[in-house]
């Protein structure tokens, strides 16, 4: 029977804790300040996540026909921010993000709700390549690393068991490691085996023809983005903390969305803006806040560390687990 390692009381406490120390070694790593997130987007700014078709909740403005639509991540709306409020070469902003995903299956990491830290920073043409990826990543995984150092100072019956460094490997290269697993059990296998692991190049289909985890094609550059894993061992599986990419110049995005120019222009004004080069080049992504509390914590549910909706015959079958959901 799952016991946590923390009461209710104490995993607030650390909640709190680690949410503060990580943001803050999270902004120094990665020269960003705070910025204001919006909950909301309108519709035809062209801002919001698309997921994988997925319907966003929205809304339609008093006295208006503007429909509005709750955000599934700010993956766009960070790089027109960028512009807008004139920020410079290696500069960025990161936000605390919140979102409704009506459609998402829940279980052990997944929710209706969805909390992250959303970065986006400004970079030059010279620095879209792997190498420039992986020292981000790197900086990304130093600051939850540190930030486990710390909790088991102030809870020393957490365990510092983290690895000191991420591993590298393509979708590609996993598949071909792994070939006759599924995605999700390849993530499993290498992560036990190497503890933290980013999965880079994620878009296109593989040499099996199975996409390794389906992308949006207008924010990430397919070949220069990736998943941040790191292996679970409370719930003996891979968990991803973060999505990730350096984004999508003219080229990429005409390459990943098979359209002409002209189609993609007349999407909305970001679409617009991307093929006309008038945004600046960046990289960005998401890192789960309650993903990472749950880890860091050593906790088998995202229930215990978020307050969302669960059924009530879901509730009653956790708790004859011994996990206690807020």
């Amino acid at each position: 029977m799952y016991k946590s390692k923390l009461s209710i009381k104490e995993t607030q406490i650390a909640i709190q804790n680690l949410k503060k120390y990580f943001q803050e070694q999270l902004k120094k790593n990665l020269n960003l300040v705070r910025a204001t997130a919006p909950l909301f987007v309108a519709k035809t700014s062209g801002l919001n996540d698309g997921l994988n078709g997925e319907a966003p909740v929205s809304f339609k403005v008093k006295g208006s026909e503007q429909q509005l639509e709750v955000v599934h991540s700010l993956a766009k709306w960070k790089r027109n921010a960028l512009k807008e409020y004139n920020f410079d070469v290696y500069e960025g902003i990161y936000t605390d993000m919140n979102a409704i995903r009506r459609e998402e299956e829940l279980d052990n990491t997944h929710s209706y709700y969805v909390d992250q830290w959303d970065w986006e920073k400004i970079i030059e043409n010279k620095d879209r390549n792997l190498n420039y990826l992986k020292e981000t990543v790197n900086l990304i995984y130093d600051a939850l690393y540190k930030t486990k150092e710390k909790l088991v100072e102030q809870f020393p019956n957490l365990t510092n068991d983290l690895v000191k460094k991420v591993y590298f490997i393509s979708s590609q290269e996993l598949e071909n490691k792994y070939p006759n697993y599924s995605v999700d059990e390849r993530e499993t296998l290498i992560t036990k085996e190497k503890g933290a692991v980013f999965v880079y190049q994620i878009g296109y289909p593989l040499k099996s023809k199975i996409i390794h985890s389906r992308r949006a094609f207008d924010y990430d550059d397919w070949n220069l983005n990736g998943d941040l894993l790191v292996y679970s061992k409370v719930l003996e599986k891979a968990i991803e903390l973060s999505s990730m990419g350096i984004r999508v110049n003219e080229k990429s995005i005409l390459e990943q969305s098979k359209m002409s120019k002209k189609e993609i222009e007349q999407i909305s004004p970001y679409h617009y803006n991307v093929v006309n080069n008038l945004l600046p080049l960046t990289i960005g992504g998401g890192i789960g806040q309650s993903r990472v509390s749950m880890f860091l914590l050593e906790k088998k549910h995202i229930g215990e560390v978020q307050s969302s909706y669960w059924p009530e015959n879901y509730k009653l079958k956790l708790k004859k687990e011994g996990i206690e959901i807020l």
